[in-house]
This record gives C-alpha cells, sequence and structure tokens, in this order.
C-alpha cells in the first residue's frame, strides 16, 4: 500500500506533525526521505522496511553509491540515503566541535576534526595539518591514498608543504579502514622518519594520530 492510500492519519507526515519527530519509527523517517518506492505498488515504507530489515542504520551508511543502487534499483534515491548519511555525519562533526575549532589542544580534536571525513573510506589516507605557534591551524592536505609503506610517504612532500605554509609545526593523521588504530610496524616507523626530519628542519611533529571507527590512537598518548 502506497503512502497515500493509507489512513490520513498512520502517515508519517500527519504523524510526524502530530505527535513529533522523535515518535517515527525508522522506516517511517526514511520512508519521507525516500518518498516512494520503486517498483509498483510499493510505498516508501516497503522499501524503507526491506533496506532495514537486510541492513541496520550503522551497515546502510557505510554502503556505497553503487552498492545502495544494486539494493534500490534507483540511482537517485540511492543518492539521497548517501546525502542523508553524509548529513548525519557533518551534523556530528559540528556537535563534537569538529567544525567551529580552529585549534587543536589535544589529540581527541584531531580525532574529532577527521573521524567523521575518514569512517566511510575504505582504503588508508594520509594527511599533514599545519599549526602555527599557538597551535591554530593553517593548513591540511592530503598526502598519500592507499596502504602506508615509507618509502612511498616522502618527508619532502610534507615538509615542502609546510615550509611553504611557513608552519610551526604539524600533525600527522591517518586512517585505519578496519576500526581498529592500533598502529603497525609502519605506522611506526613512518612517524619516527618525520619526527627525525622535522627536528632537522625545524619543524616539530607535534604528533601522529590514527583515526579508527570509534577511537583513535597517538604517537604522545593523551598529549599533543
Amino acid at each position: 500500500m502506497k503512502i497515500e492510500e493509507m489512513p490520513f492519519f498512520t502517515q508519517p507526515l500527519t504523524r510526524l506533525k502530530r505527535e513529533g519527530v522523535e515518535k517515527l519509527n525508522e522506516a517511517e523517517l526514511l520512508a519521507l526521505i525516500l518518498g516512494s518506492g520503486v517498483e509498483k505498488d510499493e510505498s516508501a515504507i516497503d522499501l524503507a522496511n526491506k533496506l532495514l530489515k537486510k541492513y541496520n542504520f550503522h551497515r546502510l551508511a557505510d554502503l556505497s553509491l553503487n552498492e545502495l543502487h544494486n539494493e534500490i534499483k534507483n540511482e537517485f534515491k540511492a543518492a539521497k540515503i548517501m546525502s542523508l548519511f553524509e548529513l548525519f555525519r557533518r551534523t556530528n562533526k559540528l556537535k563534537k566541535g569538529g567544525f567551529n575549532t580552529g585549534y587543536f589542544n589535544s589529540p581527541k580534536d584531531v580525532f574529532n576534526r577527521f573521524v567523521d571525513r575518514f569512517v566511510p573510506l575504505k582504503k588508508e589516507v594520509f594527511w599533514v595539518v599545519l599549526l602555527d605557534t599557538k597551535n591554530k591551524i593553517i593548513g591540511e592536505k592530503e598526502i598519500f591514498v592507499g596502504s602506508l609503506n615509507s618509502s612511498l610517504i616522502h618527508p619532502r612532500e610534507i615538509f615542502n608543504y609546510a615550509i611553504r605554509e611557513s608552519a610551526n609545526s604539524i600533525v600527522l593523521v591517518h586512517n585505519h579502514p578496519s576500526g581498529d588504530p592500533s598502529p603497525s610496524n609502519e605506522d611506526i616507523e613512518i612517524t619516527k622518519k618525520m619526527i627525525d626530519t622535522g627536528k632537522m628542519l625545524g619543524i616539530q611533529v607535534l604528533d601522529h594520530v590514527i583515526v579508527g571507527k570509534n577511537r583513535y590512537w597517538n604517537w604522545l598518548g593523551n598529549k599533543l
């Protein structure tokens, strides 16, 4: 049964206006985003229930556009769902201060700034953040995509950027798509190489933060 064929008082929009958005279940909320089903005589609630039966919200948020398209058979609706979860991530980042803070005072500040950017990624990415004398962020740049390898990540690329922008110090940041931020031997080797290079150039490597799904590891423990 399509939503418009449902009794008026049971339709999601009517319930939202009458009872408040917090009273709607997940299928009703998703149905309001989808707007309609895809197949003949399929309602948006039918489609939402079908998706949520196979994937909970957590797993649904991790699907790529192609994966969603394969499930829904409608690219525009797949894009709407992806956009929905991206808004979730950005809102979450805003609430944690990742948008409005211009300073790094702790490794948690680094984690908050990058976690929602990194969580959807299937590959490792390596970033450098430039800071001034007061740990204010003056720039950030993605340096590498792929499995980290000390022979592929060269200090020259990182410190050329830092010198060009007159950075006082830098913070290294990368993700572990597995969700486990525990450092590998390669991670340790890269960190040591960057710290040694920074000492020679007079640009301190304040920390290296590895971002997992719900937690992080950092070189200096709880300090930055």
